[in-house]
C-alpha cells in the first residue's frame, strides 16, 4: 500500500499480540497457563494487604520494569503504563512491524483504561500530605491520567494518527478495539496498536474498588471468584492485560502477514437503563447487534467468552442474555478470567487475545473453579477441562461498572 486509501471493506486483521497477564508474559506462557488451569491469583505483595478484607489478586509474575522499560519512563509513568509499554512493544515485535518503516500519520494508538495511574498518584499524594507541594513530582500531572499509556505508546513509536483512550471500565477494552476497527475500515489508518492494561493494586486503588461492593471477601482464593457458580460472591481484582496490532487487510498482506491471528468481524456497544426503569439490560441487544454487524447468525458463533461478573444477579442476567440469543445451552461458554481476576481496562483485550488463540488451536479453555452451576443460568459453561472443537467464530462480551456494555465478534 503505497498511500493510505479507504478500506476495501474487508475486515481488519490482528497480526500481533502482546500479553502481560497474571497467567504469564507473552502469548505462549499465557496460553499454556490457561489450558493447564494454572491460576495467577496470589497473595497481594505489592503492598501489605493483611489489614484489608481482600488479600488476593492477579499479579503479573516476573515483570521487572527496569529490564524492559527505558529508565526515564519508569520515573515518569505508573506501573499500569509500564505493563502497557512492554505489551505494546511485544505486540509490534510479534507482528514483525517496524514502525519506522511506515508513515507515522497512518499509525494510531487506541487503548482502554479504568483506574489510571493510581499507584503513582498515591505516592505523590502521600508526598503532598506528609510534606509540601514542592515534594510532588511534575509527572503527577500526567502519569495518573487515563490517556497516559496511549500518549507514551504514541510518542515512543511515533504513531501520530488519530489516537485515543476509552474509559468504560471492563467494556472499554472492546470499545477500544471497536474504535480501532473504525479507523481502519474508514481509511484513517493502516495500523492501530489497541487493547489495554490496568493496575490498581495499591492501598488507594484497592480501597476504591472495595467501595462498590463487588469484590469477593471469601478468603479461599480458589473459591473467591467463581462466576455462574451457586456460591458466586463477586470477583477478585487483577493487573495486566493485552495490546494487539490491528491492521487493514491490505496492509497486512503487503507485509506478508495476511493471515494473522484472526479478524475483527463485528462490534456493538450499549448502555444499561437505570436499575429502577423496568427496562431490560443491554447485553442481549448488544450481543445480537454485534453478530448481525459481522454478517453472521447466532448459529455461526462457536464459543462465547463471557464477561463473568461473579455477582449472582449479573451472572443470571448474562446467562439469560446468552440463552435468549443462542437458546438454552446453545453455545459453549467460557470465562478463563477466573485465573487472572478482573483486569478492568485490560480484561476484555486479554479475553480477545485468548479467544484468538482458542480459534487458532480449536480449543475452548475451561472456567476453573466453578463446581455447581447456579440456578437461573441456562448456559453450557465449559468446566473441568478444555474442550476440543472446530472453531470458526467467537463472541467476546464485556460489561463495565455503571452500565457500559460491549460485544465483539472474531473470526479465525
Amino acid at each position: 500500500m503505497s498511500a493510505l486509501t479507504p478500506s476495501s471493506g474487508r475486515p481488519p486483521v490482528i497480526t500481533g499480540l502482546g500479553i502481560t497477564a497474571p497467567t504469564g508474559i507473552g502469548p505462549d506462557a499465557h496460553w499454556s497457563s490457561v489450558l493447564a488451569g494454572k491460576s495467577g491469583i496470589v497473595a497481594i505483595d505489592r503492598f501489605d494487604a493483611s489489614g484489608y478484607p481482600v488479600r488476593h489478586a492477579g499479579q503479573v509474575p516476573g515483570f521487572h520494569a527496569p529490564d524492559v522499560v527505558p529508565s526515564r519512563l519508569i520515573s515518569q509513568t505508573d506501573h499500569w503504563t509500564h505493563l502497557g509499554l512492554y505489551a505494546g512493544e511485544s505486540a509490534l515485535r510479534d507482528a514483525a512491524v517496524d514502525p519506522a518503516e511506515l508513515p507515522e500519520y497512518e499509525m494510531a494508538v487506541v487503548t482502554s483504561s479504568s483506574s489510571g495511574g493510581t499507584e503513582f498518584g498515591q505516592k505523590e499524594m502521600t508526598a503532598l500530605y506528609q510534606h509540601a507541594p514542592s515534594h510532588v513530582g511534575a509527572y503527577q500531572s500526567i502519569a495518573w491520567f487515563y490517556a497516559a499509556t496511549t500518549g507514551q505508546l504514541s510518542i515512543r513509536h511515533k504513531m501520530r494518527g488519530p489516537c485515543g483512550v476509552l474509559a468504560c471500565e471492563q467494556a472499554g477494552g472492546l470499545d477500544a478495539i471497536g474504535q480501532a476497527r473504525r479507523l481502519l475500515t474508514g481509511g484513517d489508518s493502516r495500523l492501530v496498536l489497541t487493547g489495554g492494561t490496568d493496575a490498581s493494586l495499591c492501598p488507594y486503588g484497592l480501597t476504591a474498588q472495595l467501595s462498590n461492593g463487588r469484590l469477593s471477601r471469601v478468603q479461599d482464593p480458589e473459591r473467591a471468584y467463581v462466576p455462574f457458580d451457586s456460591e458466586a460472591s463477586g470477583h477478585l481484582p487483577g493487573e495486566g492485560g493485552a495490546l494487539l496490532v490491528l491492521e487493514s487487510a491490505e496492509s497486512a498482506e503487503e507485509r506478508g502477514r495476511g493471515g494473522g491471528y484472526g479478524t475483527v468481524l463485528g462490534y456493538a456497544a450499549g448502555f444499561d437503563p437505570a436499575p429502577d426503569s423496568g427496562r431490560p439490560r443491554a447485553l442481549r441487544r448488544v450481543a445480537a447487534r454485534a453478530i448481525a454487524d459481522a454478517g453472521l447468525t447466532p448459529a455461526d458463533i462457536d464459543v462465547v467468552f463471557a464477561d463473568a461478573s461473579g455477582m449472582p444477579a449479573d451472572d443470571r442476567d448474562e446467562a439469560e442474555a446468552i440463552a435468549a440469543v443462542f437458546g438454552p445451552g446453545g453455545v459453549p461458554v467460557t470465562a478463563p478470567k477466573t485465573l487472572t481476576g478482573r483486569l478492568y481496562g485490560g480484561g476484555a483485550p486479554l479475553d480477545v487475545a485468548t479467544a484468538l488463540l482458542s480459534l487458532r488451536d480449536g480449543v475452548i479453555p475451561h472456567t476453573k473453579g466453578v463446581r455447581d452451576l447456579a440456578a437461573g443460568c441456562p448456559i453450557d459453561l465449559v468446566t473441568d477441562a478444555p474442550r476440543v472443537l472446530p472453531l470458526r467464530h467467537a463472541l467476546v462480551l464485556a460489561r463495565g461498572h455503571g452500565g457500559f456494555t460491549s460485544a465483539l465478534v472474531l473470526g479465525r
